[in-house]
């Protein structure tokens, strides 16, 4: 929004300077983007007196003419035809640059010294007359500067209005603004008309047959106007807020638009078919012509303004090509009315068009004042271009909007905002915005919003334009108090956490990859037709058949990962993956998700030649790290079983984890036939652990004990067992013999060939004593050893080697 101080002026006494106000209006809510100083006349014009004329020695046409300031004489050549003497005129001095970009400077003519120039309203640039010089009012001060005496110097503000505030889109709108904030108070223009006219209802009449985009529709006519230029105050004033003069009747409506907010529209009543107005809904695919010669195809939700035969405005938005204000029009019908905004918005953005009515409409304007507003522009136009007022006007209202009270709440309000205000102090500073406020107690008003503020609707808004009024600078900083509290710490997290930290301590590195799998990832693997992972969940826009379904394993995913390591050359690799699995549920719409831990070994044990040598993993290597992470995660009992092996491992070379009868994991060696379709010569090995289940076996609580104060003692037994005896058997049933003192038991030697029988094994268990209380002596250990042994070699049927 542009707007003229000058103007503005007009509506408020007592306005501070242009930059205080533009701070205090940009402080309340009314962005001042830019502020600039127009002077209309050029520097180095002043007021000067013809104090003679005389005809120039060498020119028919051209006079010599003496010129006074009142203090200083100058000798002007001036060949303007209408140069009177005693009259006051423009004079542009030597250095003044004119319209054009001229720069004047003492030069002669035909032989005669000119010492200025006497300016023509073209010149100056302040209209287009340009057949002579301008002569001024006698009643004019002497060399003053020309923008003073006329007071053609003004400032422009230009302001960003936002979409709510519609009331501000005019000079009238931001004066309640101003006169709110600087403590002012706002004089409206005084409306008095002279209807000598017939009566307007039997001249014309309107019908709203679109009420609902329609609400409201107010028409003045006049007859015997004149249509000429508009006088100099008004162009300046439209030329100040950006719009240019066209015609005394057009320049009315755009003036009252600005000056009040509401659009106007001047018919050409001779060209109206059947001299009335019907506001309807156009008819889907007509054609119409509008002001700036576009055709458009309408739409059926485009409301237009009709005559009696056919549209001649698409109403709020622009007018139509057969009913312009013309040369030689007399006879004017004055539109005010209120379209609904959205309707508006429809229509300009469906056609293409935009205009400064419509970006009013579209924001909403003053519903309640339609009557005033053509009011005004029927005594500007009387007074600009004569002609005679009919009596009465037409004003299509048939559903009244009454804006609705609004509850507010004093002590609501101070606590949204962090003020301490009394319910007067709030009806004082809503009452400065116009706002109709009944105080129905302390605790409580009613306020009633103006036509002109649709935006208002809520208590909340009433408490933005009190904050907002009062000052954003009044309301107190505070910060939030908030109570600091630590989240219980996630046991699960901090264990996959402890995994991670784990598996790279012995040596393995993370990797990641992608829980999309393709469809037949899995199969390779051999899996049984019946196993649930081989009907995972598909994805309903997959990114490429690579990555189309849910993964159901992490295997898959770390031996592509091997693969592609092995084809950079990189065949010594330990890699780990901690992610969810996604397992399809019967019956349910999502997959159930589970963590689980997948490693894999495989090339040499070192890889740095110093270090390792050329030393390959083994199976021994898997099961170790696999025993790490259960230790980790410390369940009561481990046990490592040789049937139910997955069919992508060997048979012969795998085993899988059981705690407490639940098998939770697997270990071994890649099936050979899978590591050959990777390109692997080196055996792969890797284990694969239902993370979820392990954890479950987590004891709540870590339990710690001392050191121990006394040394133990150290027995060996060394078995010879049959081959189809699993070392873990003996070792079991030390475990279960609970003899006393007996503290761990643990293998340290498996050997099997001569001088050994064939099907026979020899196993080396060392067991520790230890008493928490005493030295043991060698006697009493033993003795415990001795029976224990017994025990052994009678369940087993072994020897001792």
């Amino acid at each position: 929004m542009i707007v003229s101080v000058n103007w503005l002026r007009d509506f408020v006494e007592g306005l501070p300077a242009a930059d205080e106000l533009a701070h205090r209006l940009t402080m309340a809510g009314l962005e001042v983007e830019g502020i600039e100083r127009r002077q209309a006349v050029p520097a180095g014009v002043i007021t000067a007196r013809i104090d003679a004329i005389e005809p120039h020695p060498n020119a028919d046409r051209l006079h010599l003419c003496r010129v006074s300031d009142g203090s200083r004489s100058f000798r002007v050549v001036c060949g303007a035809p209408n140069v009177e003497l005693g009259r006051i005129a423009p004079l542009a001095l030597p250095g003044t640059t004119l319209t054009g970009g001229v720069t004047l400077s003492e030069t002669t003519i035909r032989g005669q010294l000119s010492q200025g120039m006497l300016c023509s309203r073209k010149e100056l640039g302040l209209g287009e007359e340009a057949d002579g010089i301008w002569l001024l009012a006698p009643d004019l001060p002497l060399g003053v500067a020309l923008s003073d005496a006329l007071n053609l110097t003004d400032t422009i503000l230009t302001i960003g209005i936002t979409p709510n505030r519609g009331d501000c889109l005019s000079i009238l709108g931001v004066a309640r603004e101003a006169a709110a904030v600087c403590g002012g108070r706002v004089s409206t223009p005084e409306i008095a008309l002279t209807e000598t006219g017939p009566p307007i209802d039997q001249v014309t009449s309107v019908t709203l047959e679109a009420p609902a985009g329609c609400p409201r529709y107010c028409a003045r006519w006049i007859d015997g106007i004149r249509i000429g230029p508009s006088p100099d105050w008004l162009r300046r004033r439209l030329e100040a807020v950006g719009l240019r003069s066209i015609n005394n009747i057009v320049d009315v409506t755009n003036y009252v638009m600005m000056e009040l907010g509401q659009p106007l529209h001047a018919f050409d009543f001779d060209r109206l078919r059947g001299g009335r107005i019907v506001v309807r809904w156009a008819r889907s695919g007509d054609r119409f012509t509008t002001l700036d010669g576009a055709h458009h195809t309408l739409f059926d939700d485009t409301l237009m303004i009709c005559d009696g035969e056919g549209p001649v405005a698409v109403a709020g938005i622009m007018g139509g090509l057969d009913s312009e204000i013309i040369a030689g029009t007399s006879r004017v019908l004055i539109e005010s009315a209120y379209f609904d905004p959205t309707c508006i918005r429809h229509g300009s953005k469906k056609l293409g068009l935009r205009s400064e009515s419509s970006y009013r409409f579209e924001r909403g304007i003053d519903y309640g004042g339609c009557r005033r507003a053509v009011n005004r522009a029927a005594q500007l136009m009387l007074q600009l271009a004569g002609g005679t007022l009919a009596t009465g006007a037409i004003d299509q209202y048939p559903n009244p909007i009454e804006p609705p009270p609004i509850r507010l709440r004093t002590a609501r309000v101070n606590r949204f905002l962090g003020l301490d205000l009394s319910a007067e102090a709030m009806t004082k500073t809503l009452a400065a915005i116009e706002l109709r406020v009944v105080e129905q107690s302390a605790a409580e008003l009613q306020v009633v919003p103006p036509t002109f503020r649709p935006d208002l609707s809520r208590e909340v808004d009433l408490a933005e334009e009190i904050a907002r009024l009062v000052g954003y600078d009044q309301v107190p900083v505070t910060y939030p108090r908030t109570r600091i509290h630590s989240q219980p710490t996630d046991a699960h997290w901090n264990t996959r956490r402890e995994t991670k930290e784990l598996m790279r301590a012995l040596g393995f590195t993370e990797i990641l990859t992608y829980s999309f799998i393709a469809r037949g990832a899995l199969e390779p693997l051999g899996l049984a037709a019946v196993d649930p992972r081989l009907n995972p969940v598909p994805l309903r826009n997959p990114l490429s058949e690579e990555q189309a379904v849910m993964r159901t394993s992490l295997v898959p995913g770390i031996l592509n990962t091997a693969a592609r390591n092995l084809d950079f050359g990189n065949g010594d690799l330990k890699l780990f993956e901690l992610s969810k699995i996604f397992l399809p549920q019967p019956g349910a719409p999502l997959p159930r998700e589970q963590f689980d831990l997948v490693g894999l070994m495989c090339g040499r044990r070192d890889s740095r030649l110093l270090y390792g040598g050329e030393e390959k993993i083994g199976y021994a290597d898997i099961k170790g790290a696999l025993e790490a992470v259960l230790e980790l995660l410390r369940p009561e009992r481990v046990e490592f079983k040789l049937d139910s092996i997955p069919p992508y491992l060997e048979p012969a070379d795998a085993a899988r984890a059981v705690i407490a009868g639940t098998t939770v994991g697997w270990l071994g060696r890649v099936r050979i036939d899978i590591a050959e379709a990777l390109d692997f010569k080196d055996p792969i090995y890797l284990f694969e652990l239902n993370f979820d289940q392990a954890f479950g076996g987590r004891p709540a609580l870590r339990r710690f004990q001392p050191l121990p104060r006394f040394p133990a003692v150290l027995r060996d037994m060394a078995l010879i067992l049959d081959q189809g005896i699993a070392v873990q058997q003996p070792l079991d049933f030390i475990t279960a013999q609970s003899p006393p003192f007996l503290e761990a038991a643990q293998v340290f030697d498996i050997y099997s060939g001569k001088p050994l029988p064939a099907g026979k094994k020899s196993v080396g268990y060392r067991l520790v004593y230890r008493a928490p209380d005493r030295n043991l002596t060698d006697e009493e250990v033993n003795r415990i050893h001795g029976e224990l042994t017994r025990q052994v070699l009678e369940a087993f049927q072994a020897e001792l080697r």
